[in-house]
């Protein structure tokens, strides 16, 4: 979608019901930027422990303290699950309160085909979203520059407080076109953007781009691809095709 003429570019099955794995931290950000300030303490409970095989976390144990703007950064470049689910027990009260904040921010930008259950995108039946909603949510989320400089950050160390303990870890952003292991199409900065991956979502990527020659700026959304190669060639040619515009 072409931000400056907004207009879609490309689009297939974009209204397509499907689950989004983690490209729900988007929406679990946005929510949590809108409604906390980043200085805000979170405190964790007993369910920071997530046991789902392969969910990603970044080592989160009950009574853990750290900062809203630390948690985000976990969320949107660790893809941590754990750090989703700190962040809307205490901004939301509860996972499920969390949740109808989301679906409510969900039907407020028009994201009318979207159904939230949780912070972190792990599966549920009853959660899901299209690409197309993607594009509403993911253009929210850019409005805010702190998201923005979140997700583009390549590399992040910072420490937090358990107990008498203080653990010091570092993130390293998860998108393949931050952090360098995958190069973007001649003529495209990559600004930023969002990973995701499940068993029954597939290889899911949101991303922010910008021609180098117009200015233009371009969200691009892919749900469901079968591997990661597929994803990243898929979104290149997403991006190309944006180059030329």
């Amino acid at each position: 979608c072409d931000l400056g003429k907004n207009r879609i570019i490309y689009g297939k099955d974009e209204n397509m019901q499907l689950a989004p794995a983690s490209l729900t931290k988007v929406m679990t950000a946005l929510v949590a930027l809108k409604y906390a300030d980043l200085d805000t303490v979170l405190t964790a409970s007993e369910n920071v422990k997530i046991n789902e095989s392969g969910a990603t976390l970044c080592g989160l144990s009950a009574g853990d303290t750290m900062t809203l703007d630390q948690a985000l950064h976990a969320l949107l470049m660790q893809s941590a699950n754990d750090a989703a689910v700190l962040i809307a027990e205490n901004i939301g009260g509860s996972l499920d309160g969390f949740s109808d904040m989301m679906n409510q921010e969900a039907a407020a930008i028009g994201a009318t085909n979207s159904h939230f259950v949780n912070p972190h995108g792990l599966t549920n039946e009853q959660h899901y979203t299209t690409a197309y909603d993607l594009y509403l949510i993911f253009n929210e989320a850019i409005k805010n520059d702190e998201f923005v400089k979140i997700a583009s950050t390549v590399k992040y160390s910072t420490s937090f407080t358990r107990g008498k303990y203080t653990i010091v870890p570092t993130w390293t952003n998860g998108n393949q076109f931050i952090n360098g292991n995958v190069s973007a199409p001649t003529g495209i900065n990559v600004i930023c953007g969002k990973t995701g991956y499940t068993e029954a979502a597939g290889y899911c990527l949101v991303i922010l781009s910008e021609s180098q020659t117009t200015g233009h700026r371009f969200i691009s959304v892919i749900l469901n691809a079968p591997s990661r190669d597929s994803l990243y060639n898929q979104m290149s040619y997403l991006l190309e095709k944006a180059a030329n515009q």
